[in-house]
C-alpha cells in the first residue's frame, strides 16, 4: 500500500529515529568523558567509536526526510535518562538500549516503510537494526570485561567493518560499497585490525 510520504508513518519514524540517534550520541559522548575522568581510556573510546556511528546513522535517517526540507515535523517518543557512576553499569543500559532499536524498534520501522511502499528506508531501517545488535553486543563485552577484571584481553574475529558506519561482514574481501551508507571499499578495514572490533573478547 503505496501513501504519500508527507502523510505516511514513514517520516514520523524517521525523526523518532534521529532524535534517538542524536540523544545516543550524545550519551555516549558523555559515557566517554565520564570513562576518561576515571581513566579508562579503552572505555572511553568504545564509547566514542559508537557515537561517530551513531551519529551516521542519524544523518542516514535525516536524508531520507529530504523532500520535507523547511517543514517541522513533530512526534513524540521516549528517550532513557542513563545516569550512573558505574561504568559496567553505563555500557549495560547502552547495550539494553541498543538491542530494544534492533529487536523491537528499527525492525518494526522497517516493517511499517515496507508497508507504506518506501523501499530504501526500510532497507535503512532494517540494515542499522543489525548494526545496532552488533553495538549492543560490544558493549556488553566490555560490561563484562569491567565486571570480571578482564578489561584489555580480547581474541577478535576476522571480517570487514565499515569505519564509517559500523556495517560487518564476513568475506574474503571488503564489498566494493557499503550497504547501509554507501561509503565506498576504502571505508573498510580486517575486523582484526578494528579497535574494539567484534564484542566476543575471545
Amino acid at each position: 500500500m503505496a501513501v504519500d510520504f508527507r502523510d505516511s508513518e514513514t517520516k514520523d519514524n524517521l525523526m523518532r529515529a534521529f532524535a534517538g540517534e542524536s540523544q545516543a550520541r550524545n550519551r555516549y559522548t558523555f559515557g566517554a568523558g565520564q570513562a576518561k575522568k576515571e581513566k579508562q581510556e579503552v572505555i572511553s573510546r568504545v564509547f566514542l567509536y559508537t557515537a561517530e556511528q551513531e551519529k551516521e546513522h542519524a544523518e542516514i535517517f535525516y536524508k531520507h526526510l529530504k523532500e520535507l526540507a523547511g517543514e517541522t515535523i513533530h512526534v513524540d517518543g521516549g528517550y532513557p535518562v542513563d545516569l550512573t557512576e558505574d561504568l559496567a553499569e553505563l555500557l549495560r543500559m547502552a547495550q539494553h538500549n541498543e538491542y530494544e532499536e534492533h529487536d523491537d524498534v528499527y525492525k518494526k520501522f522497517g516493517d511499517k516503510a515496507k508497508e507504506e511502499g518506501f523501499d530504501d528506508v526500510a532497507r535503512s531501517f532494517y540494515n542499522i537494526a543489525e548494526i545496532e545488535k552488533f553495538h549492543g553486543d560490544r558493549f556488553g563485552r566490555f560490561a563484562e570485561f569491567l565486571e570480571q577484571n578482564r578489561l584489555y584481553v580480547s581474541d577478535v574475529k576476522c571480517g570487514w567493518i565499515c569505519l564509517n558506519c559500523g556495517y560487518i561482514c564476513e568475506s574474503n574481501r571488503a564489498p566494493e560499497r557499503c550497504p547501509v551508507c554507501d561509503h565506498d571499499q576504502g571505508y573498510f578495514i580486517r575486523l582484526e585490525l578494528s579497535p574494539f572490533a567484534d564484542g566476543t573478547g575471545k
